[in-house]
């Protein structure tokens, strides 16, 4: 039985000789990970020593569950030897194996334990909840390591009913012998009298732990540990939900999540926890060229090469050049299989040329064109700003203004000389318009050509024109004069002479 006591004793001081943050059980194994900043060499010998070895492989689970939340690179097994290997992980990335010099010093390791007589779950009455604690820090899956102590006793209650060691498949139940763990007693063992309290305080019925007033035919009032209050028959504790009490949790994007006699304070969907704080992450659900990464603690889209962020929209991406010329994006025809032109694009202020057969960008220089800025214009790539003579202020971001002259909407000319208005995009190149003039003038040419000739020509018709060309040989003129009834009557009467004498 000595030698029994003294393998558990061995096996926990080695299982609390090893710092580990999380790690997970399932069937027959274990995978710790291990915070301890060390090489390869170091990192190797510290999981060997403690009965375990480095993994080379981890399922996606076990991912989730040992390095959810966390960032860093660990150790594991090298998958091509000689060079080490180490599982990198990064918040809001995929983790991914990667090549690592063997002298660096990383975050930590991860150490995979294969399980050697574990224990079942612990019988308890009904109302009794059980609570596992587990070497190295594993979440455990009905499976329990040796070394796992199990804590049985009511919901909130302050002292536990009982308290277990797993060893050899099977719960040792304590107070047991004093080397291991203190025989498993809140304060002082003693290798005769078992679990001992300090002065003024009493021993409990349980054995292992202590309270200041002796229980007294075993009819005592209910006192419950922090996060906890007495049920209302009196019988045992219940869970206090702080959560509905008030706002627990006030952080930018944190909510509050209740717990057994807590409450814990977790990051909303949308945000990961770094370094305490919840960052917002959602925007990099939303970034056209799927890059994201963090600036300034806040995280932001990124573009591939020849692109940039937009100014008008954060998710999005805009062709961008800095120089003169550039090579324009083109995409692939599948038909032709070769670059068509129709299929190449620019960036805002630069124009479409070939040269040797290859599509360019080629910057417009905006300055070249009339009216861009009232006094000084200086192109820039894509762009161009205006600035001012001294002694005028910009306004409009073309306009140069002197203080003393008024602006209709109130606008007072404050900012010194010179000012730079900001990137303009280009208009059209200056030879589009000179063509356009060009082509107006030869217009307006033929125009006032066309019209001399025809005034010319009905000129000449007019001057030749003869009146008595239409005038008839018996053709008689008429006047009108003013006539009297006497007179109308004389006439009406000769004209009836002159018609009859005409018929003989």
């Amino acid at each position: 039985m000595i030698a029994v006591f003294m393998c558990a004793l061995s096996l926990c001081g080695l299982l609390e000789s090893v710092h580990s943050q999380r790690g997970r059980c399932v069937g027959n194994q274990c995978f710790a990970l291990v915070l301890d900043s060390n090489d390869f060499q170091v990192a190797r010998e510290s999981c060997q020593n403690a009965n375990g070895y480095l993994p080379s492989s981890l399922t996606l689970e076990n991912q989730r569950y040992i390095t959810s939340g966390i960032s860093g690179d660990f150790w594991v097994a090298p998958l091509n030897p000689p060079s080490c290997t180490a599982f990198s992980v990064r918040t809001g990335r995929s983790a991914n194996f990667q090549i690592m010099p063997c002298d660096q010093k990383l975050s930590g390791y991860i150490c995979q334990y294969y399980i050697k007589e574990p224990c079942s779950a612990v019988s308890t009455e009904k109302d009794a909840e059980v609570r596992y604690t587990a070497p190295m820090g594993i979440e455990l899956n009905h499976t329990f390591p040796q070394g796992t102590i199990a804590v049985a006793g009511k919901t909130g209650a302050i002292h536990p009913d009982m308290k277990f060691l797993c060893f050899a498949q099977s719960w040792l139940q304590a107070p047991w012998k004093c080397e291991v763990l203190k025989g498993g007693c809140e304060h002082a063992c003693d290798a005769i009298s078992g679990c001992a309290c300090p002065p003024g305080q009493h021993l409990h019925a349980n054995r292992i732990t202590c309270t200041e007033s002796p229980q007294e035919g075993g009819n005592h009032t209910v006192t419950c540990q922090a996060g906890y209050e007495p049920a209302r028959d009196g019988r045992g504790c219940v869970d206090v939900d702080e959560c509905a009490l008030q706002d627990q949790c006030t952080e930018e994007g944190e909510e509050c999540v209740n717990t057994r006699g807590k409450f814990e304070c977790v990051c909303k969907d949308g945000f990961v926890e770094e370094e305490g704080v919840c960052v917002d992450v959602r925007i990099c659900e939303k970034c056209e060229h799927m890059l994201c990464d963090k600036y300034n603690g806040v995280y932001a889209c990124g573009c591939h090469k020849g692109f940039r962020v937009s100014a008008r929209d954060p998710t999005r991406c805009e062709m961008h050049c800095d120089h003169a010329e550039c090579r324009a994006y083109c995409v692939t025809n599948p038909d032709v299989g070769k670059q068509d032109m129709h299929q190449c694009f620019c960036p805002e202020g630069y124009i479409q040329d070939l040269h040797n057969n290859t599509p360019y960008c080629t910057d417009i220089n905006e300055c070249e064109i009339e009216s861009q800025c009232e006094h000084t214009c200086t192109n820039l790539f894509g762009a161009f700003e205006c600035s001012c003579n001294e002694g005028y202020t910009l306004f409009d971001g073309y306009m140069c203004v002197h203080p003393d002259e008024d602006i209709d909407d109130g606008w007072e000319a404050t900012e010194p000389h010179p000012t730079p208005a900001g990137s303009r995009p280009a208009t059209v190149p200056s030879y589009i318009k000179t063509g356009s003039v060009l082509g107006i003038s030869v217009f307006v040419l033929l125009c006032l050509v066309l019209l001399y000739f025809l005034v010319r020509n009905m000129s000449k018709r007019c001057g030749s024109l003869d009146l008595s060309s239409i005038k008839g040989s018996d053709m008689d003129i008429f006047y009108l004069q003013q006539v009297t009834t006497e007179t109308y009557k004389r006439l009406s009467f000769d004209k009836e002479s002159k018609s009859d004498s005409q018929r003989f």
